[in-house]
């Protein structure tokens, strides 16, 4: 963390430190901090969800007049924003990335872990590797292309965002379509064939540095793809024994510091080498040559009445999907970013805080140092209050159902266990074989409510429906933005222990 000089220098006209963070839990946390020699904004939005925020040029003013910048990362927050912030913070000035920082000050990271309830593969993309030694920064991205699509039909790779909208990646139509991701990053995907039979899809990634200079050259692998028929029956690209992957989560995936493309599973196969990464999961890689994806014939979708899918077929046709099970762009890493739903971790970033505005501000020394003392306090308390509320939710009925994967900490700190769901696309109805699975895992865990985020509302439609449809109530809770009935982190995090032990602890 460098310092950007002294009190005198570094402050505006007003006598105040300017802070600039990306979210708005940050931004309080460093106004706890920094008290009265403080002015701590937020670039997202009041209510704005940080994983999907595209940055303004007004945005990009605010960080130029910044004297210290805060982003969380772990690629909590888009890419886009990232090199906003990178490009125009002043020179010399702290800009501290939160969750990777504080692991120093005792912060506790967990993997990433989506516990989605699918009967399917769910198929993403991801990137792995730091690629230092290319010369890769936060700022970096990976340009992934489909040079080669073989089948029967169509192969169309598509995310659905947020309000339904369709953006392709892949499209065998159309080889000029593609997508790129930071490095470390992952994404979830619709695939699409309008035919059965055996598909080979190659995937090459390129590494951008930016500055105009030249793409790198990266792996490249041709995966193959048994749409409705026997997969163990097909044989891989390179022609040896399939190994077939047919559940769990798997990405495609493009290594930037080994330059192999592999796909990466979470379900051990035979033939797969288990990798360790920075949380210690074992996971299985295997090489593009070996890989029988299966897409059987339980995957058939409808092809929606929306001309906005008609890239897909007539509406009304059949095809073959498996789906992005998350709904809405979210690219994230292996590591959870959600850090401060634990609030021991809040506390590693206030002491983080601290030390950086000290180093900017030593005549502040005193103060920050005495709000902190103060805050820690507060914290210290808050952290009792919500391990209190929820170990009074008697244990099978801690299962959490949410519409976002942003409380592994909270579960992990106080007790709870996540359990997640297959989000529809929003163009359609949902069909009743997808409501028939959310009702399952709802009645199996037999969980008595279901929590859905003030700022994500849009999201939960169908969690909501089949909530109602079983009688289960539908709660609120706060994961990565406030609003109005909750202004703090304080008051965020005591709304989301009250809530879980109303609509968890008290039978109805």
């Amino acid at each position: 963390m460098a310092a950007g000089g002294c009190a005198g220098s570094a402050a505006g006209a007003d006598g105040k430190l300017h802070v600039v963070a990306t979210t708005e839990i940050l931004a309080d946390l460093v106004q706890r901090v920094g008290g009265d020699r403080v002015e701590a904004t937020s670039l997202v939005p009041a209510g704005g969800d940080p994983h999907s925020y595209e940055p303004t040029p007004a945005d990009a003013k605010r960080v130029a007049k910044a004297d210290v910048t805060f982003t969380n990362h772990l690629l909590l927050e888009p890419q886009s924003l990232i090199k906003t912030i990178d490009a125009n913070a002043p020179k010399g000035t702290p800009n501290v990335s939160l969750a990777e920082a504080a692991e120093s000050y005792g912060a506790h990271v967990i993997p990433l872990v989506e516990d989605i309830g699918l009967d399917v593969l769910w198929l993403g993309l991801r990137v792995r590797g730091s690629g230092k030694a290319r010369g890769a920064t936060r700022t970096s991205s990976v340009q992934l292309t489909a040079t080669k699509i073989e089948g029967p039909g169509k192969l169309v790779a598509y995310l659905t965002e947020s309000l339904g909208q369709p953006d392709r990646y892949f499209d065998s139509t159309d080889l000029s379509t593609s997508t790129t991701l930071p490095p470390a990053a992952h994404t979830h995907l619709n695939w699409a064939f309008t035919e059965p039979g055996v598909y080979h899809l190659t995937l090459e990634g390129k590494l951008d540095n930016g500055g105009g200079k030249p793409l790198q050259s990266l792996g490249k692998g041709t995966f193959t793809f048994a749409v409705g028929v026997e997969p163990h029956q097909v044989p891989p690209a390179d022609g040896g024994k399939p190994t077939v992957l047919d559940d769990g989560h798997t990405d495609l995936t493009v290594d930037l510091d080994t330059g192999q493309v592999y796909a990466y599973s979470d379900v051990q196969r035979a033939g797969a080498e288990p990798r360790k990464g920075k949380t210690g999961a074992a996971q299985s890689v295997v090489p593009a040559g070996r890989v029988v994806i299966d897409v059987p014939g339980k995957a058939l979708e409808t092809v929606p009445d929306d001309p906005r899918f008609s890239f897909l077929g007539q509406a009304g046709a059949q095809l073959h999907q498996l789906p992005q099970a998350v709904l809405g762009k979210h690219v994230h890493g292996e590591i959870d970013p959600h850090l401060w739903e634990d609030v021991a971790n809040a506390k590693a970033y206030v002491q983080l805080m601290r030390d950086t505005l000290v180093n900017v501000d030593p005549a502040g020394r005193q103060t920050y140092e005495d709000n902190t003392k103060t805050y820690l306090r507060e914290l210290d308390e808050l952290d009792a209050y919500v391990g209190s509320q929820l170990a009074k939710i008697p244990v099978d009925r801690r299962q959490l159902i949410t519409t976002h994967d942003a409380f592994g900490y909270l579960a992990s700190a106080y007790g709870m266990k996540v359990a997640g769901f297959v989000v529809p696309n929003p163009a359609q109805e949902p069909s009743v074989d997808q409501v028939r699975k959310l009702s399952e895992t709802i009645r199996n865990l037999k969980v008595p409510a279901v929590f859905t985020e003030p700022n994500l509302a849009q999201r939960a439609s169908v969690l909501t429906q089949v909530a109602h449809d079983r009688g289960v109530r539908v709660c609120s809770i706060y994961g990565d933005s406030f609003d109005d009935h909750a202004r703090s982190y304080v008051a965020m995090m005591r709304h989301n222990a009250d809530e879980l032990l109303l609509c968890l602890g008290e039978k109805r």
